[in-house]
């Protein structure tokens, strides 16, 4: 029986090279997207080739009715989620005293908001069928605290909490949920920054180097397969040694 994954935001970063990352053909792929539509159907094209089913559909998931209306064409076409990956998120660099009340509530709306709406709609199929698999998407800076970037960071603590009460909550219904952590990895959200930063990040990283998507792409893969079925409730880090908690 085919499995239905949805990928939240993956038209770019760590979302598309987790879904370019699938090669099972029994998988039903849901390619999420925001704005950019093209790029989201050129995944969708690549895994057809491969013998994916796999389609795109536009939700900002930081509104609950958009993400309702996703979840209902994929409960039409595919029947309900079995796997899902809270890839989508936002982030800012902004001092503390100058992040607005309108930037905190946006990266909440988008990072942790958009990771509830996701979850709750997916447990339904999930629950019923006492079998699933969620991913979610923290970061480095939710384990230590990045500066200017608290608020971001705030969001990624979140997410490690929610992670581990999830966990232990739906283990009864043999649903595993876990987290990936990463370090600095060459996505949009970096890669505006200036090179003297990002050499000076990469400097303080044992591997000296700023990480790849398809790193963490597949850590995500190793962890929706039946190869972690023992794995639940972890916080995994894949930084390059950044952070050894």
């Amino acid at each position: 029986m085919r499995k239905t994954i949805l990928i939240t935001g993956s038209s770019r970063g760590i979302g598309r090279a987790t879904a370019l990352s699938l090669n099972d053909t029994n998988l039903n792929v849901v390619v999420n997207y925001k704005e950019q539509k093209e790029k989201a159907e050129e995944v969708v094209t690549i895994l057809r080739t491969r013998g994916l089913n796999a389609i795109a559909i536009q939700a900002d998931i930081s509104k609950f009715e958009q993400v309702e209306n996703m979840f209902k064409q994929i409960k039409d076409t595919f029947g309900g989620v079995d796997i899902l990956v809270n890839n989508a998120g936002i982030a800012s660099v902004a001092f503390c005293q100058d992040v607005s009340i309108e930037m905190w509530h946006e990266i909440f709306a988008v990072n942790v908001d958009g990771m509830f709406y996701c979850t709750k709609l997916a447990l339904e199929n999930m629950i019923s069928k006492k079998s699933g698999v969620i991913v979610n998407l923290a970061s480095i800076w939710g384990q230590t605290g990045g500066s200017m970037e608290s608020h971001y960071s705030a969001t990624k603590g979140a997410i490690m909490s929610y992670t581990k009460a999830l966990a232990s909550e739906l283990g009864p219904s043999n649903i595993r949920v876990n987290a990936v952590a990463p370090g600095g990895i060459f996505t949009d959200m970096i890669a505006g920054l200036p090179k003297p930063a990002l050499d000076a990040y990469a400097s303080e990283v044992p591997l000296l180097r700023i990480g790849e998507p398809n790193e963490i792409a597949n850590t995500i893969k190793f962890l929706i397969s039946d190869d972690a079925s023992y794995i639940t409730g972890q916080i995994i880090a894949v930084n390059g040694g950044h952070y050894m908690g």
